[in-house]
């Protein structure tokens, strides 16, 4: 990675942006200049990076003149007006929100998992959903290995998931329950507090949410294999950073659990944390903050005949959203792809 390229960063006062400025920095992108970018309400804010201040430019059709790269965490409304702007400008983008993840036009791209699928972007390339990326590093190894057919997947999703004001609205509840006091919920429909809700995104006809619905389609379009059947209960719990999942597949090769765990050992991305008899499983907690997917409480179903079940933690604001988006910059730049065709 020895050419110097400019990226921008749009959407860079956010949690999610101001975490791809510090893995930026932290993996030694090679950039030559970034751009931080954002609404115009935040225009002139300073951001930080490689121990440079940057100053936050205001978000404009004329943004991407120039620049290589787009790192996207603005939203799906802006994705949909802007990612096309900055493409036919030349630069490449790879969009974190929901808005380009099932076209068929635009790659869906985990590293670890998929990155052939770079070959054929035009432009725009979407990073998945964060609770499907930490299951896809999971999971695919063992697809290559023993072909999985069904994955049933319940996820307990952390609040960040939704935002700062999400995070904010978990500590304020906190303290007012602590202290008495009743809680106010605008947010999320209920208290989230102390409460699981088995709600993320909008209910859809089917009675699924929108949030599950993403699970089920993106594993089929970044394994590349619609033979695959997925079905999702996402959670939200009251913990900050780190989405959990408890994930049972059925696969047509039979694998032992000591297979699965020689398999995750040597997966990249991947860190096995499985010693039950010390108590060392994946948590929330160990996972904030940390790079690679954790994988536990990997056992055998004894219900069918080519069944496991095991326990994946990741951290979302990193390998759910920023770390996955600028691993993708970086596969761009190793196959020689940031271009626009």
């Amino acid at each position: 990675m020895s050419k110097n390229f400019v990226v921008a960063v749009c959407g860079a006062t956010g949690a999610v942006g101001q975490e791809m400025l510090k893995v930026l920095e932290q993996r030694d992108f090679p950039y030559s200049k970034v751009i931080p970018l954002a609404s115009a309400r935040s225009a002139g804010k300073k951001v930080e990076c490689k121990g440079e201040e940057l100053t936050v430019q205001e978000l404009t059709k004329d943004s991407f003149d120039g620049v290589d790269i787009a790192l996207f965490s603005a939203g799906g409304a802006i994705s949909k007006e802007y990612a096309p702007i900055a493409a036919k400008a030349g630069c490449v983008v790879v969009d974190n929100s929901a808005a380009w993840r099932m076209d068929d036009e635009c790659p869906l791209v985990v590293p670890e998992v998929n990155p052939q699928d770079l070959d054929w972007h035009k432009g725009i390339i979407a990073n998945p959903n964060c609770s499907t990326i930490q299951m896809m590093v999971a999971l695919k190894p063992i697809h290559d290995e023993a072909k999985i057919k069904r994955v049933v997947v319940s996820t307990y999703q952390a609040v960040s998931g939704t935002g700062q004001k999400a995070i904010e609205e978990l500590e304020n509840q906190v303290r007012r329950l602590m202290s008495g006091q009743p809680v106010v919920a605008d947010v999320y429909p209920h208290q989230i507090a102390f409460n699981c809700l088995p709600h993320i995104d909008v209910f859809m006809d089917n009675g699924y949410t929108k949030e599950e619905m993403k699970m089920v389609n993106e594993t089929v379009k970044i394994m590349g294999d619609p033979s695959i059947k997925v079905t999702a209960t996402c959670v939200r719990v009251p913990v900050f950073y780190g989405h959990s999942e408890s994930v049972n597949i059925e696969t047509e090769q039979k694998l032992t659990a000591d297979d699965v765990r020689a398999l995750l050992a040597k997966a990249p991305g991947v860190t096995v944390e499985d010693y039950p008899e010390k108590l060392i499983y994946p948590m929330a907690i160990n996972a904030s903050g940390e790079d690679d997917t954790f994988v536990g409480r990997i056992r055998e179903d004894e219900t069918i005949e080519n069944g496991i079940n095991m326990w994946i933690v990741s951290d979302n604001i990193r390998k759910g959203a920023a770390l996955n988006t600028v691993q993708i910059a970086e596969t761009l730049i190793e196959r020689d792809l940031v271009r626009v065709p």
